[in-house]
């Protein structure tokens, strides 16, 4: 099984005691990869840097995890996106953003584009989120479609975390119109109740999961906030809730380690519920610890 990963990374402020930040890397698609790769999964990471230290240092930090970077493109003369991250005292998270000149916004454009298109028809898996959707404007969206499609025709699968982000597209209509599209190509959904109440006004995470399988993925899980995950596959619905654990510390990749865990197992043979549990368990070792890329040594063992 070999995964691609497709989205952004960004330089990554996060807080430290005493009003100080810590220098990291990080982005939705890119905390899937990586704990991925650490869950013994094949992934590579479909982006693209500059040509500067910062994205040096990136790619060198992902070769070091595990994660394939042979199909990260370089750019000249440009730099990676940044965000800062705040946390109240629950542990939430907000997030600050410089990245309106990112090359990876412009991944599925110009003369390379047939050539990743033709690499990504490679992979077993193919797993994006709706920020990755938001990055590449509606002709790289189209042609990000067009390569899902020569993926899934040569039987690979896709799996799409809605992950909204309303400041990224231009309205709600747009974000709606392109997720409609994607998830029409989609295997296995991994959505937020929060993100898809915001953007389509689903009363419960059942009825989120009843209109999301209507578009097409077989494989729904409705995550909701740490509290009781909805997994509807093989013909069965079935809640899972986590385990009791201490308050969080940092919210950030939650959702980002859940999906990595629960793929993992999956990929692995494990039944839909137990992939939740999965999720859950490193979802909450995650929340634990500041930053969206926690320490090799705070991994919980039995994942």
């Amino acid at each position: 099984m070999k995964v691609a990963s497709i989205g952004e990374c960004m330089i990554e402020l996060s807080p430290r005691p005493g009003g100080l930040f810590a220098l990291g890397f990080g982005g939705d698609t890119l905390n899937t990869a990586v704990y991925l790769a650490r869950l013994g999964v094949a992934v590579d990471y479909l982006t693209a840097l500059g040509d500067d230290r910062f994205s040096d240092r990136m790619v060198a930090a992902w070769r070091a995890e595990g994660v394939g970077v042979a199909r990260v493109r370089r750019v000249a003369g440009r730099l990676p996106g940044l965000y800062l991250i705040e946390t109240d005292d629950r542990g939430e998270r907000f997030f600050s953003y410089w990245r309106e000149r990112a090359p990876a916004r412009e991944l599925f454009q110009g003369d390379a584009v047939a050539e990743l298109a033709g690499a990504i028809a490679g992979y077993d898996l193919a797993y994006l989120s709706g920020i990755s959707l938001s990055l590449y404007g509606a002709d790289g969206r189209t042609a990000l479609f067009a390569a899902l499609d020569a993926q899934r025709a040569r039987g690979g699968r896709v799996a799409f975390d809605s992950n909204y982000r309303p400041r990224n597209w231009r309205d709600a209509a747009e974000a709606r119109d392109a997720m409609q599209v994607l998830l029409g190509r989609a295997d296995i959904a991994l959505v937020s109740f929060d993100d898809e109440r915001a953007l389509w006004g689903d009363g419960s995470p059942a009825a989120c999961a009843r209109r999301i399988q209507k578009l097409g993925p077989g494989e729904v899980v409705v995550k909701n906030a740490g509290e009781t995950a909805l997994v509807v596959a093989d013909g069965t619905s079935l809640s899972v809730a986590p385990e009791p654990g201490p308050p969080p510390v940092d919210t950030t990749a939650a959702g980002d380690s859940f999906n990595a865990a629960y793929l993992a197992a999956r990929v692995n043979g494990a039944a839909p519920a137990d992939a939740v549990r999965a999720g859950h368990r490193l979802a909450a070792a995650v929340i634990r610890h500041p930053g969206a890329i926690i320490a090799r040594q705070a991994m919980p063992a039995m994942i």
